[in-house]
């Protein structure tokens, strides 16, 4: 049986990157588009290239979330982006609609949330006997979503390029497991969302405690023994860990991505329908994005024969536009 594919993609991530990403563009009435033409752009290319059984938009929910309620200072220096950027979001949920692109956003949960949520639910349900997830995202919190069947196509350099992430590629970027970035980021911190970690420790350091201990609960339960494995940790970097033992824990609560959202979710409803060629040709047009409706029917075509996202076992970097 042929393998089945399902492409979620990060909107509010893609969106960002993409009005920061391209100049300010306007209809003819004045509108600005450059945000949804970039989204467009990335979500044609990866129509184009993974050939999707099945097509899923997340995005965040415009009001505070779990984490906001329980950690005040969460995201708290990140500089709010202008409001032609926010007024850009609907217009790309009404282009999704025409297409008939099923979306999903949640009250108190963000799109990361939703996205880890939607992954477990298909590996759980287990439609298909086989099926495989492509994230697409700008946000390198996706990567603690690999696994044997999951895969996050990350943007870099604005929109114009993306990495292909597997197991293999985070091992080589971080020498230890997806699942384990967590617990890393839990110690290093993340100063772009304003999360603390352990004081002092840099990710060179999160990343030899990890490797050395395997998680969070380890290590510190090695440390309370005081176990002959710790005495490689120098007394400094030890006292460090044990006072900032709270806000290591604390921390991975805020950046491990939650996979119990409570979404009504049927994969089935997420199939891409070719029937809908006609009215993405309609919205296309009704913003004036004219080179994009000639790119149509090749979207649309499901003739075009599948291939697999890194043509070989190591995945691939790869030009968007």
């Amino acid at each position: 049986m042929e393998k089945k594919r399902i492409v979620i993609i990060d909107g509010n991530a893609i969106i960002h990157r993409a009005y920061h990403a391209l100049p300010k563009l306007t209809t003819k009435s004045g509108k600005v588009v450059n945000a949804v033409y970039g989204f467009l752009l990335i979500l044609f290319k990866v129509l184009k290239d993974f050939r999707p059984d099945f097509v899923i938009v997340a995005f965040d929910f415009p009001a505070p979330t779990f984490r906001d309620k329980i950690y005040k200072e969460y995201k708290a220096k990140r500089k709010k982006a202008p409001d032609e950027l926010y007024q850009q979001i609907p217009e790309v949920k009404k282009i999704l609609r025409a297409f008939g692109i099923k979306f999903f956003e949640l009250k108190g949960f963000e799109a990361d949330d939703l996205i880890g949520t939607i992954v477990k639910l298909v590996e759980r349900k287990q439609i298909f006997p086989k099926i495989e997830t492509i994230i697409a995202t700008g946000d390198l919190d996706a990567l603690q979503l690999i696994d044997s069947h999951t895969k996050v196509l990350l943007l870099k350099r604005g929109i114009k390029e993306a990495v292909l992430y597997d197991e293999e590629k985070v091992k080589e970027r971080y020498q230890i497991e997806p699942k384990q970035l967590i617990d890393f980021k839990a110690l290093r911190g993340d100063p772009s969302d304003n999360i603390p970690g352990v004081s002092g420790i840099g990710e060179k350091t999160a990343i030899n405690l990890i490797k050395e201990f395997g998680s969070l609960e380890n290590l510190y339960k090695k440390i309370e023994e005081n176990h002959d494995v710790t005495k490689k940790i120098s007394p400094r970097l030890r006292e460090q860990l044990i006072r900032s033992k709270e806000d290591a824990f604390f921390s991975r609560k805020l950046v491990e991505i939650k996979r119990n959202a409570p979404i009504n979710f049927d994969l089935k409803e997420c199939a891409i329908n070719k029937k809908n060629l006609s009215g993405a040709k309609k919205i296309l047009e009704e913003f004036e994005f004219f080179s994009l409706v000639k790119k149509l029917p090749e979207i649309f075509n499901s003739e075009n024969k599948k291939e697999h996202p890194s043509g070989k076992s190591e995945p691939i970097q790869q030009r968007l536009i």
